[in-house]
């Protein structure tokens, strides 16, 4: 077969329409975007919250203690309730006359069918993080004798490391923002940013929603999932450009939304199986990765998928704007020919 023959053959296979559907996609993506704005401004509003997203013990300091309950077929129910009214009721031991902190405003987690009780608290001494554990035992015991973990982050150092999370996050942005705009034209670097903010600002709404009707944190793990999502993305947005520059090369005579219906058409399969089988280990981690890795995994499943959508259908489908914009610009310069 002729190198006439090939082309025109792969002119013939099936493309997948997504110029013609491309109000679709942005009112997918435009919906998402304002439920996620929405999200995100609610925490700002919260009071108990004050944030963007409700901040975990690694950036707001204090102390979380992890206790395994001892169980048999199934745990006995346990409500949180129960596990607040008696920290509330409990009065923490002094220290050399400092006064002892409050647990009026202490969070309690039950993971696991209630076989796992985590307790957020203020910062506590050692001694006083041992009282803790002692006053539950009645309440929610007995506890697995290994089974006790006891984190304490102090407030400056919470702090330290949400200033280096924001820090990181903005770095990696930036480098990745000057690599597209010195690697590929205008267009395609604006266009792989604006799907990275889609990407990121769709998952840290979602987790904001979820920090308003779940009283999830966010924590440094977080920060590692946007971190890896914003690679992701790129890089899947970045394969589907490249495969447009491609197209433009073999099918300059076409215009640019049946160039970018082919080059979408082409990748989308690879795409598919990339997502599909990044996905996999994140199912495992989900489902058998305990309650430390769960929402990481949640996050990094979340940036997949998005990514994944917004790397074959939100970047090229705006891209095809600049075709609508050179058809109206000549058929302006016809119109004033003829007249």
């Amino acid at each position: 077969m002729d190198q006439a023959s090939l082309l025109n053959s792969q002119r013939n296979t099936l493309r997948f329409p997504l110029c013609r559907k491309r109000r679709l996609v942005w009112w997918i993506s435009g919906v998402a975007l304002f439920l996620s704005a929405l999200g995100l401004t609610l925490c700002v509003l919260n009071p108990s919250i004050k944030a963007p997203l409700r901040p975990g013990l690694d950036f707001t300091g204090g102390t979380q203690i992890q206790l395994e309950r001892v169980c048999n077929s199934s745990c006995e129910t346990l409500s949180n309730s129960t596990v607040y009214d008696a920290l509330r009721d409990f009065s923490l031991p002094t220290e050399e006359d400092i006064l002892a902190p409050k647990l009026s405003q202490a969070k309690v987690q039950l993971l696991d069918g209630s076989k796992l009780l985590v307790l957020r608290l203020p910062f506590l001494s050692a001694s006083q993080g041992q009282a803790v554990i002692k006053a539950m035992d009645p309440v929610a015991g007995p506890f697995q004798p290994g089974g006790q973990a006891v984190d304490t982050i102090g407030p400056s150092l919470g702090g330290q490391l949400l200033k280096s999370s924001v820090i990181s996050l903005l770095a990696a942005f930036s480098g990745i923002a000057i690599y597209i705009s010195l690697r590929y034209d205008r267009r395609f670097a604006a266009l792989a940013l604006a799907a990275l903010a889609h990407d990121v600002i769709i998952v840290c709404g979602i987790f904001a929603w979820f920090g308003l009707f779940l009283s999830l944190e966010v924590d440094s793990l977080f920060a590692v999932a946007l971190l890896t999502i914003a690679g992701y993305s790129v890089n899947d947005t970045v394969v589907v450009f490249d495969r447009i520059r491609e197209r433009a090369r073999l099918d300059s005579d076409l215009s640019l939304s049946d160039q970018i219906d082919r080059a979408v058409s082409a990748t989308l399969t690879r795409t598919l199986y990339t997502s599909g089988t990044t996905l996999l280990p994140l199912l495992a981690l989900i489902f058998f990765g305990g309650a430390t890795l769960f929402w990481f995994a949640i996050a990094l499943a979340l940036g997949v998928i998005i990514g994944s959508w917004s790397s074959i259908a939100l970047a090229p489908s705006l891209l095809s704007l600049t075709d609508l914009k050179n058809k109206k610009k000549i058929r302006i310069e016809n119109l004033e020919t003829s007249s």
